[in-house]
C-alpha cells in the first residue's frame, strides 16, 4: 500500500475515479428513464457496479454499471410482466453469469462474429434513438422501436401544438445535443477530461430554473436506500415462467457478451493488466445478482465510462471503485440537486449516445472481410428494430453460422468429357456437403445418357450424407439411361465423417 502512494497511483485513480464519476452520473439516470424505472434503479446500479464489481473485477480498468444496451430488453420486460419482474430476472442472469464463469466459459462469449455484436449495438442504439425522442418532448415511448417510429411525427406536431409533450422540453433536448457535439468538436486539448454530457446538464438545468421552464424533472428520492425492492417469495416462483427464463437467459448472454467484448477493447487501449475473462464474468454475475436483490437495473462493461478511465490516466482498479463511492455520496447529501434536472436532458444524451452507436461505416469495414460480413450487420440491426433484440440477435447468429457453411463447404465441380465416346470423368474438389447437393445434381443431369462416368475424389476433403446419398441415388438410377457411375466406395466412404476413423 505504501508503495501505491509512494509512486503517485493515488492521485491518477482519484482523478480517473472523478473523470468516470461525471461521464456516469447521468448516464446511469438517463438509461433508468430510458428503461422504464425510477432513476434510482440506476444509481444503485452504477454503485454497486463501481463497489463492489470493481473489487473483484478481472479487467482493472473497465468500470461497471446500467448499460444503454440493456435498457431495450429492461423496458420490455417491464412493460410486460412489471417492475417486480425485474429483480428476480436480474437475479437468475446473475446466477447463470456466475456459474459460466465458475466453469470456465467466459472466454466463448469472444466467439460472437463481430458482425452481429455492431448490428447488435445499432439495432440497440435505433431502439434508444426511436424511444428517447419521444421523451426528449415530455411524452410516453411506446413498447416496439416500429411504433415509436410511427407515432413520433404526431407526438411532435402536438408538442408544437402544445396538446402534449412540451415544445421547452425539445428545446431543452435539442440544447443539450447541440452542447454535446460543439464540445466534442471545440473542447481544448487540457479539457478533454471535462465530459460533454456534464456540461450539458449544467447548462441546461440552470436554463430551466432560471426561466422556470415548464418540464418534466428527473425524480430522485430523498433516501436512495428508499428505493430498494427486493423480491418477494411470489415474485421469484414467476421464474418458472418460460417467458421470463428465456429473459434471464437473453440477459445474461447479452450482458456477457457486451462486458467481455468491452474488456478486450479496453486491453488495447493500455498496457497494464490483461483481462482474466473468467474473473470477470463472476464478477458481473455477483453484482448482477446484487441489483436484482436491490431492485436495480442490470450492469455490464461499458466502454465509454472505460475509456473515459483509461483516458484519464487511472492506474488500478481504485478508480472503478472511488467512482461508485462517488455516486453514493452525491445521491446520498445532494439527491436534491439532481431533482432539477430536466427529464429531457437526459433523453438528449441519450439520443445523442444512441446516434454514435448506429455507425453505418461499419458497413465499408466489415465489407473488407467479405460482402456477407456486411449484410449480417446490416440485417441484424434490421432484425432487432422490426422485431426484438432477442430475435435480431439470433437472425445475426444463423446468418453467420450459414455464412460459415457455405465457406467451410467450398466445392468445385467438374465434369470431363473423354475423347473416346461414352466416357467422361466428374471431378469433386473440397468439401461435398449438403449445401451444394444442387450443385452436384445439375452437374450429373448433364451427364448426357449412354456414359460411363469415372468419379475422381483424390482432392475431395470431405463429404457428407446428403451429398452421398445423391451419388447413390444417381448410381441406382444410371441403368435406366445407359449410363454406369464407376466409383471406389470404400475410398468414398473413407471422405465421410466417422467412417474413415471407424474403419
Amino acid at each position: 500500500m505504501s508503495r501505491y502512494f509512494s509512486q503517485g497511483l493515488f492521485g491518477r485513480d482519484l482523478l480517473g475515479s472523478i473523470v468516470v464519476f461525471l461521464v456516469a452520473l447521468p448516464l446511469c439516470m438517463g438509461i433508468a428513464i430510458a428503461s422504464g424505472m425510477p432513476p434510482a434503479a440506476g444509481l444503485m446500479t452504477g454503485i454497486i457496479g463501481g463497489m463492489v464489481v470493481g473489487v473483484f473485477a478481472g479487467s482493472p480498468l473497465q468500470v461497471s454499471g446500467p448499460a444503454a444496451g440493456l435498457a431495450v430488453l429492461v423496458f420490455e420486460l417491464v412493460s410486460q410482466h412489471g417492475v417486480a419482474a425485474l429483480g428476480p430476472v436480474v437475479l437468475l442472469a446473475g446466477l447463470i453469469q456466475i456459474a459460466a464463469g465458475l466453469c470456465r466459459v467466459g472466454v466463448w462469449f469472444r466467439m460472437c462474429s463481430p458482425a452481429v455484436v455492431a448490428g447488435m449495438l445499432s439495432g440497440i442504439g435505433v431502439l434508444i434513438v426511436a424511444s428517447q425522442l419521444h421523451v426528449l418532448i415530455d411524452a410516453v415511448p411506446k413498447a416496439r422501436g416500429l411504433e415509436n417510429f410511427a407515432a413520433l411525427p404526431g407526438a411532435i406536431i402536438d408538442a408544437l401544438r402544445g396538446d402534449g409533450g412540451s415544445l421547452a422540453a425539445m428545446a431543452v433536448g435539442v440544447g443539450t445535443m447541440a452542447i454535446m457535439l460543439g464540445w466534442e468538436k471545440l473542447r481544448p486539448a487540457r479539457l478533454r477530461f471535462v465530459p460533454g454530457a456534464l456540461l450539458a446538464v449544467v447548462a441546461l438545468t440552470a436554463i430551466v430554473q432560471v426561466m422556470e421552464l415548464s418540464v418534466k424533472k428527473v425524480d430522485v428520492p430523498s433516501n436512495l436506500f428508499a428505493a430498494v425492492s427486493m423480491p418477494t417469495w411470489s415474485s421469484l416462483s414467476g421464474l418458472l415462467e418460460p417467458s421470463l427464463l428465456i429473459a434471464a437467459l437473453t440477459f445474461a448472454f447479452i450482458a456477457s457478451a457486451e462486458t467481455l467484448l468491452s474488456a478486450a477493447a479496453v486491453d488495447r487501449m493500455h498496457e497494464g493488466a490483461r483481462t482474466r475473462y473468467d474473473r470477470e464474468l463472476t464478477a458481473q454475475g455477483m453484482g448482477n445478482m446484487l441489483c436484482g436483490l436491490l431492485g436495480a437495473l442490470p450492469m455490464t462493461g461499458v466502454i465509454v465510462r472505460s475509456a473515459a478511465n483509461v483516458q484519464a490516466g487511472s492506474a488500478t482498479r481504485m478508480a472503478t471503485i472511488l467512482h461508485g463511492a462517488w455516486i453514493l455520496v452525491f445521491a446520498l447529501l445532494l439527491p436534491w440537486l439532481m431533482r432539477m434536472t430536466p427529464v429531457a436532458c437526459l433523453a438528449g444524451i441519450l439520443v445523442y449516445t444512441g446516434i454514435k452507436m448506429v455507425n453505418f461505416r461499419q458497413v465499408k469495414a466489415l465489407a473488407v472481410y467479405g460482402k456477407g460480413t456486411a449484410w449480417i450487420y446490416v440485417a441484424t440491426t434490421v432484425a432487432i428494430v422490426a422485431t426484438d433484440l432477442l430475435a435480431g440477435v439470433l437472425v445475426g447468429f444463423a446468418l453467420s453460422l450459414f455464412r460459415l457453411a457455405l465457406h467451410s463447404s467450398r466445392l468445385k465441380v467438374g465434369l470431363d468429357h473423354h475423347d473416346e465416346p461414352g466416357r467422361a470423368s466428374l471431378r469433386l474438389e473440397g468439401s461435398a456437403t449438403f449445401l451444394r447437393v444442387p450443385s452436384v445434381a445439375r452437374t450429373l443431369e448433364r451427364v448426357p445418357p449412354n456414359t460411363r462416368l469415372q468419379l475422381v475424389v483424390d482432392r475431395l476433403h470431405h463429404v457428407d450424407q446428403a451429398c452421398l446419398e445423391l451419388l447413390r441415388e444417381w448410381s441406382r438410377n444410371a441403368s435406366s439411361r445407359g449410363c454406369e457411375l464407376v466409383v471406389d466406395w470404400q475410398q468414398l466412404n473413407q471422405r465421410v465423417e466417422g467412417v474413415g476413423r471407424a474403419a
